[in-house]
């Protein structure tokens, strides 16, 4: 069954992103029209679009959109990109700013998005079969179409789809946000069906409203169910659990792939891994380190937060310094944890070299030249740096939570088998222990390592497989 679907979303890489939200808007869309689906996109016109793209953009038309008792304008842009139309919701008093989130009138902004994504449709005559909503941002748009928009005879059929990347950030605001920016009474507020802790909640809306709620991995939509990872919301994910499931996130794999990258130093195949050590040599090189083809070299590329179970690591780099290991950072942060390794980088400058940066290439370059890559986050609802480690045959070592837990299969001593390590423990102790496992691995068993790192390189974790997993969610939505 072909489908019409639209993506509501407030990132899409390559035109706005900031973490893996963007990442899936970027590529499931396109991934879904190669499987035959009339597929668009509609996302706020954010300034920082580069120029490239810019240039392509089409004015089409604009209106008024009502926020509350605000006439908002309301342009809109569009662009086609490998099949997929893209719209842009322009209004430069809401998105003509440095960043795409932080202010403190968020509220209004997305209260003004959601209700022009709603209206823009009928205008642009793209009715879909499945509305694709995306994080908070998007997230009070099943409320609305129910809510205030039921009276529009054709989206009565649309089916719509919550995918909740991180459910930490949730869009609550004041009761008054229902008169004052959507043009509502507050019946749903007063009743308690949009009320989470005193605040009309987008999120918890969403959840309720939506045909099916889905998470970026199948581990996360288990975890948000209990205290620890539901941040509040767990019982109404309990409550709504037969229309929740988990669908791991996939990665561009003709973009990320070692045999024809061109940003790497040396291409490889898991049939010959001979260009894997030239890029470890460079990579070495490149971070100043000694160019030494035995010492294991351990990659990071990441936001330096505590989320990212960097505090365990600080613990034991002491430690895991006085081993024959080589360790490569690449990333921002949180100022102590940035000031922690570079202590450590200046204590030990033949052993550690670290860039407070975020630099894409040299990324690639890390996920190409590393022996292994650490991940040890106290939660990952799916994480997409183990398998770009695991598509460069670097091996991950990972705290088993969330994504982290059904896209890594820990090494298993007994069977040599496995696609990287793992400790199902947080603590420093057992991320320690894992290391130590792995090292020895490495440096006392080759054969069985080069079979790891086939095995890893071997894992399908493309869109393709992901997207069919979409395909079946939005045929259960559309099907009711």
């Amino acid at each position: 069954m072909k489908m019409k679907i639209l993506f509501a979303a407030a990132e899409c890489a390559p035109f706005f992103k900031t973490g893996g939200l963007g990442d899936v808007v970027g590529a499931l869309p396109h991934s879904l029209h190669e499987r035959g689906h009339q597929v668009a996109v509609v996302l706020p016109f954010f300034s920082g679009m580069k120029a490239k793209y810019c240039q392509q953009l089409e004015d089409l038309f604009n209106f008024t959109v009502q926020v509350g008792w605000r006439q908002q304008y309301c342009g809109v842009k569009t662009l086609q990109r490998q099949g997929v139309d893209y719209y842009f919701i322009d209004n430069q008093y809401y998105f003509k700013r440095p960043q795409l989130y932080g202010y403190y009138d968020d509220g209004e902004r997305f209260a003004f998005f959601q209700q022009a994504v709603i209206e823009l449709m009928e205008k642009i005559d793209f009715i879909p079969d499945v509305l694709q909503v995306n994080d908070y941002h998007t997230a009070f748009i099943p409320f609305l179409l129910r809510e205030k928009y039921h009276w529009i005879q054709a989206y009565q059929q649309i089916a719509t789809v919550l995918t909740i990347h991180n459910l930490e950030f949730q869009g609550q605001y004041d009761r008054q946000i229902l008169p004052e920016l959507f043009g509502m009474g507050t019946e749903r507020y007063d009743d308690g069906t949009v009320r989470f802790n005193d605040a009309v909640n987008f999120m918890k809306a969403g959840i309720l409203y939506a045909d099916r709620v889905n998470t970026v991995s199948p581990s996360y939509a288990q975890e948000i169910q209990t205290p620890a990872f539901g941040c509040g919301l767990e019982s109404i994910l309990g409550m709504e659990r037969h229309k929740l499931s988990g669908i791991l996130n996939g990665i561009d794999f003709t973009i990320n792939d070692p045999a024809t990258d061109s940003v790497i130093a040396a291409n490889f195949t898991a049939a010959d891994l001979t260009g894997k050590k030239t890029d470890k040599q460079m990579l070495q090189q490149e971070f100043n380190l000694p160019q030494q083809a035995t010492v294991p070299v351990i990659g990071v590329v990441s936001r330096l937060t505590y989320q990212k179970g960097f505090k365990l690591l600080v613990a034991e780099m002491e430690n895991l310094l006085q081993f024959d290991v080589q360790f490569i950072l690449l990333g921002t942060g949180y100022a102590d944890l940035e000031h922690d390794f570079s202590y450590f980088a200046n204590k030990y400058p033949d052993k550690c070299s670290i860039r407070l940066d975020f630099d894409v290439d040299l990324a690639q370059r890390i996920y190409a030249g590393c022996d292994m890559f650490l991940m040890p986050s106290a939660f990952e609802p799916c994480g997409l740096s183990q398998l770009l480690a695991m598509r460069y045959g670097t091996l991950p070592i990972v705290h088993q939570i969330g994504g982290l837990r059904d896209s890594v299969q820990p090494y298993n001593p007994i069977e040599q088998t496995g696609t990287g390590f793992g400790f199902a423990e947080y603590s420093s102790f057992y991320l320690m222990e894992t290391i130590k496992l792995a090292l020895n691995v490495y440096q006392q068993q080759p054969n069985i390592w080069r079979k790891l790192i086939k095995a890893a390189m071997q894992q399908d974790f493309s869109w393709k497989t992901a997207s069919t997993n979409y395909e079946k969610l939005y045929q259960q939505a559309v099907s009711g």
